[in-house]
């Protein structure tokens, strides 16, 4: 059991990783953008503070993904 949860933090360190962490955390930006319109749609503007909140922590968060694979020395093109 220890042996698959070592594979497991191993993985989240690795490029492959990152990378389907970026896209769990892009593809929940989905759901802000919904819960943004629904907001604004309703005048609801404790909600839409609160979409505005988590987008900022999705950015923030997408942003120590990149640091994350820029530090795990990734040749990707798109990443300079």
């Amino acid at each position: 059991m220890s042996n698959a949860l070592s594979k497991a933090k191993g993985f989240r360190k690795s490029k492959s990783g990152t990378y389907l962490s970026i896209g769990t955390t892009a593809f929940g930006a989905l759901s802000v953008i919904k819960q943004a319109r629904k907001a604004r749609t309703d005048h609801d503007t404790l909600q839409l503070v609160d979409a505005v909140v988590s987008a900022a922590a999705i950015v923030t968060g997408l942003a120590i993904l990149y640091r994350e694979l820029k530090r795990l020395g990734d040749d990707d093109v798109l990443l300079g």
